[in-house]
């Protein structure tokens, strides 16, 4: 059998679900009412929720194999970026929902987007 992040692996249809399904959570996640959510007090909560979002993005679209070739990290980081920076261009322009653009929110998207490209690159690297 083929390694888990191998291209011929049986698991990239389960990823690229998977990958849909994650994609649909941030949307829902990053567009839900402020006033609806639970207060959290932990320093940085929303910089570290926007890491983990992005990078598990970034992953779970690199295991899946909907790009290929030596330019799939550059393709995959740059469209984790700019859904980042629509995420919060949509929060900027739709007011009710008591959310906020936040250039840091933008930052923390595209080092969670390096992060998972990193850790992909490193488990498919070491487990083929």
């Amino acid at each position: 059998m083929k390694g888990i992040f191998s291209t011929e692996s049986p698991f990239k249809k389960y990823a690229r679900f998977m990958a849909v399904l994650w994609t649909l959570f941030i949307f829902v996640g990053c567009l839900y009412p402020s006033r609806e959510l639970p207060k959290v007090d932990v320093p940085f909560f929303d910089k570290w929720t926007h890491f983990v979002l992005f990078g598990v993005f970034t992953f779970l679209w690199l295991w899946s194999g909907v790009v290929s070739g030596a330019a799939k990290y550059v393709v995959l980081i740059t469209v984790a970026i700019l859904l980042g920076v629509t995420i919060e261009g949509l929060q900027a322009v739709l007011v009710s929902l008591g959310r906020s653009a936040e250039l840091m929110d933008a930052v923390a998207d595209a080092v969670g987007a390096l992060l998972g490209a990193g850790v992909f690159h490193f488990a498919a690297r070491n487990r083929n």
